[in-house]
């Protein structure tokens, strides 16, 4: 499994202290790994192509002196793969998606509030490997902000089980910032209506139920 270090240290020096201000759930006694470091080489790993908990655990086992010498993490091994699950479950996902948007917002070149950004690509994925049958989990399906000329992901924002993308997307420009701007998205967006407010519904094309048909 490669990793790319080119760029690692201008990365590390703003997404480390973005990931510190995440509140750590473990208990302060017999802490090994710090939260910031694991959540900085499990984002390189999954990167670099891991795809579960022992991947990234091989990822840090492979690259360890490297990544201690990036980072000055200052581990003499890999923390086990159980210890990363343990780590990354118990963290708030609404806190993670925060640190991430701060950081989205470091990497653009003037700011998100000086109108520099042409178009934002709104668009929704189905997260693979998400669905889970044992626990009866439907597959994620999470709507992502993308400035197009900067190549920045902005935010996520996951859809409701019983609702769709419309309501998410309006949430999602909302907590952003980023009303006024130029959007693209899918043509279920295109809608005259997006609120579903009763008062500007119009009736469906057809005779009315009180006016007869007439014979052709």
């Amino acid at each position: 499994m490669a990793v790319a270090t080119a760029g690692v240290a201008v990365m590390s020096s703003s997404l480390l202290d973005i990931f510190a201000t995440i509140t750590d759930p473990r208990r302060a006694q017999g802490k090994m790994y710090g939260l910031a470091p694991v959540l900085m080489v499990s984002v390189l790993a999954v990167l670099s192509g891991a795809t579960s908990y022992r991947k990234i655990h091989g990822f840090i086992d492979s690259h360890l002196p490297r990544l201690n010498k990036a980072f000055s993490l200052g581990w003499r091994k890999a923390p086990a793969y159980s210890s990363v699950r343990t780590i990354l479950h118990g963290l708030d996902p609404l806190a993670v998606e925060k640190a991430f948007r701060a950081h989205a917002a470091t990497l653009m070149p003037a700011g998100l509030d000086d109108g520099t950004l042409t178009a934002i690509a709104v668009d929704g994925k189905t997260l693979r490997g998400s669905f889970d049958g044992f626990h009866d989990q439907k597959a994620a399906h999470v709507l992502s902000a993308f400035a197009q000329d900067q190549a920045v992901i902005l935010g996520h924002l996951a859809t409701d089980d019983k609702s769709n993308e419309i309501p998410a997307a309006q949430a999602l420009i909302k907590d952003l910032g980023l009303e006024g701007r130029l959007f693209t998205a899918d043509a279920m967006h295109c809608q005259k209506n997006l609120r579903g407010s009763a008062p500007n519904r119009r009736s469906p094309v057809g005779p009315a139920e009180e006016e007869p048909t007439r014979a052709v």
